[in-house]
């Protein structure tokens, strides 16, 4: 099966003790793909990636790490020619916009973009980013992947059932793929392992978040701090993914 090619990044993400794996697997996936756009291989210059790179654009939290990436010369390549497409567009629009009358409607529940192209264009743009596309594709090939290992492979549903879980944004992601990757009767073995297992580490989170508290009295200064010095980018990780205390990513020089 071409999932295959994925399985030993999600080995490896499943054997690196991290709260979630698929947390890990995105770390290393956006990287890549950061440095796909702006790192040594200097796609930005290659005029069919960033024709790709000006339709798509890029959301507010990935402009944010390109920055952060350090690559000036490369942000101002893609940034140049996509805002010639940006204000061709903006131009376009501009001069096909119309005023339109606002029902009574739209004024009680002031929708978005209702009735105005501009905005209209806006959030389009606000919703397009070619890493997030990118990243999209890939990571639905690893959920793929995940559940070809959990039916073929007991060794990797024994390292599941042994592990730390996942945060409950990626769990949320496996639920959805679970309805279509599994039998009814497959999904019956695989909840009656996930959900006691996503419960019990959620709680082992939480002590150590809690213990992190007690341990600021004065009367536990000198207690031992168990699981909990790294608890808070844990207990962050765990509600809503990502690893809160990574530093930027930078460009290798």
């Amino acid at each position: 099966m071409k999932e295959q090619l994925y399985t030993i990044p999600l080995n490896d993400a499943v054997n690196a003790d991290d709260e979630c794996p698929f947390c890990y697997i995105e770390r290393n996936v956006e990287q890549d793909l950061i440095d796909f756009v702006l790192g040594s291989s200097a796609s930005y210059m290659e005029a069919d990636i960033r024709d790709q790179t000006d339709r798509a654009g890029f959301c507010r939290a990935h402009f944010q790490k390109m920055y952060n990436y350090g690559n000036t010369l490369g942000n101002a390549w893609i940034l140049k020619t996509h805002y010639r497409r940006m204000i061709g567009e903006m131009q376009k629009t501009f001069d096909d916009f119309k005023p339109g009358k606002s029902s009574l409607k739209d004024k009680l529940h002031r929708t978005p973009g209702s009735g105005n192209s501009i905005s209209a264009w806006i959030r389009k743009k606000e919703e397009s980013c070619y890493i997030c596309s990118q990243f999209r594709e890939t990571y639905n090939r690893y959920l793929d992947t995940f559940f070809y290992l959990w039916k073929q492979e007991p060794d990797f549903r024994e390292k599941i059932q042994n592990g730390k879980g996942f945060c409950l944004t990626h769990f949320g992601d496996l639920c959805d793929a679970a309805q279509t990757q599994l039998s009814d009767r497959e999904k019956e073995g695989f909840y009656e392992t996930l959900l006691p297992l996503m419960e019990k580490n959620m709680k082992r989170v939480a002590e150590d978040v809690a213990w992190m508290v007690e341990k600021f009295d004065y009367k536990n200064k000198d207690a031992d701090w168990k699981n909990s010095r790294d608890a808070i980018q844990r207990g962050m990780q765990k509600l809503k993914g990502g690893h809160p205390a990574d530093p930027p990513y930078q460009m290798s020089k």
